[in-house]
């Protein structure tokens, strides 16, 4: 997306991304969702479209988790290099090439920004093909069944006050599974937004990290020990990795 524009004036490149539903025409362009890091866990069709594309592009630590199964053409990006890349890669799709971007994780899991930014690039339909995301992962290490849950992803730009209002709603109703946001909404900080809320200090809640990689770990505190670690603004002022779900339970 070469326009300039801010998240919280609009327009929102997620809004974009979800403004229609796919029609079933064949696209040469696919966003996939590679799973939550262990290749494992990429889909036999996302795997496909991704050795089958001319060129692959996302945020560097995404492409490397795929850069061995492919042969295609790989375009890494950063936040500030994120538009001129994706230029490139309309361009090699406007040249008639076979296009895949790649995402952490399930597009349909805080992934519509980045999908926006790469539909409005290359000017012509996206399909997305759904991956296993690490809230799934965390859904079945925690036993919070989905229909009894309330997800909310924080991991995203832009103004989030209805997504915490939702968790200060449901905290104590339902199970609530969350995707911070590095490093100003970590666990911590949310702790402390459900106690001012009127949680239960003593609710129990689940951080887990790197899910499905051989570094995963679990954290158990009650909300109340969770608060201590409130405040961070970078990866030294947490102990949390930036790879972190967030589960608390109902009961």
């Amino acid at each position: 997306m070469t326009d300039e524009y801010d998240l919280d004036a609009g327009p929102d490149p997620a809004a974009f991304a979800a403004a229609d539903p796919e029609d079933r025409p064949e696209s040469p362009v696919h966003a996939v969702g590679i799973g939550p890091g262990d290749t494992d866990f990429l889909t036999p069709r996302g795997e496909r479209h991704i050795q089958d594309a001319d060129v692959v592009v996302g945020f560097e630590t995404v492409v490397d988790y795929v850069a061995d199964l492919t042969d295609a053409d790989l375009l890494v990006c950063g936040y500030r290099d994120e538009a001129e890349t994706l230029d490139r890669f309309a361009q090699r799709v406007a040249d008639g090439d076979r296009g895949t971007a790649v995402l952490m994780g399930d597009p349909n899991h805080s992934g519509y920004q980045f999908v926006g930014k790469v539909e409005s690039a290359v000017d012509c339909p996206v399909r997305i093909v759904p991956g296993i995301s690490s809230l799934q992962i965390a859904a079945s290490r925690a036993r919070t069944p989905m229909e009894n849950t309330t997800f909310v992803t924080l991991h995203k730009s832009g103004d989030l006050s209805s997504d915490l209002d939702r968790l200060r709603a449901d905290v104590g109703e339902r199970h609530l599974l969350i995707l911070p946001r590095p490093y100003d909404l970590m666990p911590g900080d949310i702790a402390t937004d459900l106690l001012d809320a009127g949680a239960d200090p003593d609710r129990t809640a689940l951080v887990y990290e790197r899910l499905t990689h051989s570094e995963e770990t679990r954290t158990v505190l009650s909300l109340e020990s969770l608060s201590a670690h409130a405040g961070s603004n970078s990866a030294d002022e947490t102990p949390f990795s930036d790879l972190s779900v967030l589960v608390v339970r109902r009961d």
